[in-house]
Order: C-alpha cells, then structure tokens, then sequence
C-alpha cells in the first residue's frame, strides 16, 4: 500500500474513532437554552392564563410576557460532541451539571421543587399586585412543612393554621420559632391550631377559619445546634377577596412572579398598561412587590426577542449580566419593586422612553 494512502487511511480510522469516542463518552455539564414565552394577558393551550372572578375585570391589549429556559434533565449526559457544539453556540449555555442539580439531586427532587417554588410564586404575585391596588388580603401563618421522624409527624399537618403557641398569639411565621426556642429539649409545646381540611374548606367559602383545637408536642434537641425543635417550618397562607386563578402547565420555579402581578393588575385596572406594545420580563416578587434576582437571564433574553419583545423588565441585580449582551432590536428596563414595573410600563405606554431605568453592563 503506498504510504500517502496508508497516511490518509490511518488519519480517517483515527478521525472516526475520535468521533466514536466523542459522541460516547458523557461528560459532567448541562445545557441551558431559550424557552418559550407565556402572555400573562393570553391564553395557553386554549385556556386563560390569569382568570379572575367575583370582581370587575377590564379588557387588555399588548403583552407582558413571562420568560423560560430550557435545561437538560438530571438523567441526561451530554457527550463530548454535544458539550462542544453547545459552547460554541451563541443561544446556548453550556454548565456543570451540579449546577443545575447540586448534591445529586435528581429529575424528579427537581421537578417538585420547581413546582412548590411556582406555586409559592403565584401566591407572592397575587398580594403584590392586590397590595398594589390597595386592595385588603387576609394572611394567616400556617404549618408549611412537617419534617420526617420529628415529634411534629402525625400530630400536625402541612396547611394546619397556627393561631398560637403555648397561648402567645402567632402573627408571624418567625413567632413559632421565637416560642418553641424558650424551651428546653423534652419540655411540652402548646399549639393551638385550625386542622387544614377545616382550613381549606373555610377559604374555598372565602371565609376566615373558625375554631380551633389545641396540640400538645415534646420538643427534641436539634441536630447541629444547642436548641429545641418541633419539626415543621411555618408558612404563610391567605384568604383573597375573590377568586384569581393562574392556569400554566409545565412551568416551575419563582421567576414568573413579576410578570404574574403586572398581568393580575392589569387586568383589575381600567385601561391598559402596555398601549399594545411587546413587553417580556422576568424576576421573583415577594409579598411586599420586591423584585428579586433569577437565573438563566440570557436566555430569556433572547427567547423574549425571538417572540417578538422590545422591551424586557429586567431585575437589578441581573441588570450588569443581561447588558453584557443584549440581544438587537431589545430595551432593558431595570426594575427593583412591582411599583417601579407599573411606572416604566406607563411611559413605555406614553411613547416617553427617553426616562426608562436602563441596565448597565459592568
């Protein structure tokens, strides 16, 4: 065989076997794309999102999307050839894959979380925007959590309201733990306490739980540190004027909040707050209307442009990231409270774009 022939024979077996070899061996990273974006004021898969009944509600135009990324499953490994392809690709993010599922979480452990994380969500976008109207919300502190193999199991429920401990009046959920830790390990704790089927019956009428019965629990030392516990994590819970129903499948995580409250206020609000323009976002909101930080930002950024966004309400603290690279024909908007989202969607609305809170890369 002549050498040049035996040369390019042995340099396509090894081209081959690199590529058998890089298209089988996994490698420890995930990936990170741009999903697909929601109109808060629409519909998905036929339905409303935002549906709100026993108030007065008003028509709508424009949109105030909410954001997504696509990731990898926890089951999934990438290949070298994959791994590759997704750094060089500009819409994608290529990371570890503890990144996204840290202490060998797996698919489902993360699913759950995600979908308790956007339950919790919806609830925080709901009081933000009725506090935002001036609108009244009763809240209550309820058991959030019962942990496993504590004194709490089988005696309280996650959903239970806590009216009291040891006869001092619960207005907080940090009051159980201020209560429980005057104790010593093996002492009695006295919880006063509405079981959570009368609960949730009384707020499916929209009304105040009524009654209650007293739970008497033995607290334990905690594991890590020198003080008594129950078990359970306190929540909070909250009974609404009237009905809002927020209907998305197949979404998880806190960072729709923003956009859910600017959707809910819209929507109880005369006239519109877009004037028909394209306007995404994203951001986690707590109960005050604070906007917080979230992940994944760049690609929200360029799913928001893809479906055809200009204006993108951006949290601070992802503000220097996002504008590191903005996507063309794209506005970030910085925003830090739900109030800050209403007054920049009013001059986005007005065409007075000049005064918008800009991000700036650092």
């Amino acid at each position: 065989m002549p050498r040049r022939t035996a040369t390019m024979l042995a340099s396509t077996l090894i081209f081959i076997a690199l590529l058998c070899a890089g298209v089988l061996i996994p490698v420890p990273y995930s990936e990170m794309s741009p999903g697909p974006t929601v109109n808060t004021l629409g519909s998905a898969r036929g339905e409303p999102v935002l549906r709100i009944s026993g108030h007065k509600t008003y028509p709508t135009s424009g949109n105030l999307n909410m954001t997504t990324v696509r990731v990898t499953g926890a089951d999934y490994r990438m290949n070298v050839v994959e791994a590759l392809y997704g750094w060089l690709a500009h819409d994608n993010v290529v990371v570890p894959h503890d990144t996204l599922y840290p202490d060998g979480k797996t698919e489902e452990q993360s699913t759950q979380e995600n979908a308790e994380e956007f339950t919790q969500s919806q609830e925080s976008a709901k009081v933000a925007a009725l506090e935002q109207l001036d609108i009244p919300v009763k809240t209550r502190v309820v058991v959030a959590t019962v942990l496993k193999d504590t004194p709490s199991e089988n005696k309280l429920h996650a959903g239970d309201v806590i009216r009291a401990v040891d006869g001092t009046p619960v207005k907080a959920p940090g009051d159980v733990a201020k209560q429980v830790v005057k104790h010593k390990a093996g002492e009695d704790v006295v919880f006063t306490i509405v079981p959570a089927k009368e609960a949730a019956a009384a707020e499916k009428a929209g009304k105040e739980p009524q009654g209650s019965e007293k739970v008497t629990i033995t607290t334990v030392k905690a594991k890590d540190e020198d003080r008594a516990i129950v078990g359970i994590q306190a929540g909070t819970d909250h009974t609404f004027p009237f009905s809002i129903d927020i209907n998305l499948a197949d979404v998880g995580g806190p960072s729709a909040g923003l956009m859910f409250a600017l959707g809910i206020v819209d929507k109880l609000t005369p006239g519109d707050m877009t004037g028909g323009k394209f306007v995404a976002g994203t951001g986690t909101i707590d109960e005050t209307g604070k906007v917080g930080p979230i992940g994944g930002i760049e690609m929200k950024l360029v799913g928001a442009r893809n479906a055809g966004a200009e204006y993108f309400l951006t949290p601070k603290d992802n503000c220097a990231s996002a504008a590191s690279d903005i996507p063309d024909g794209l506005t970030l908007v910085k925003v830090e409270t739900i109030r800050d989202a209403k007054a920049s969607l009013d001059k986005i609305k007005k065409g007075d774009t000049k005064g918008l809170p800009a991000c700036e890369a650092s």
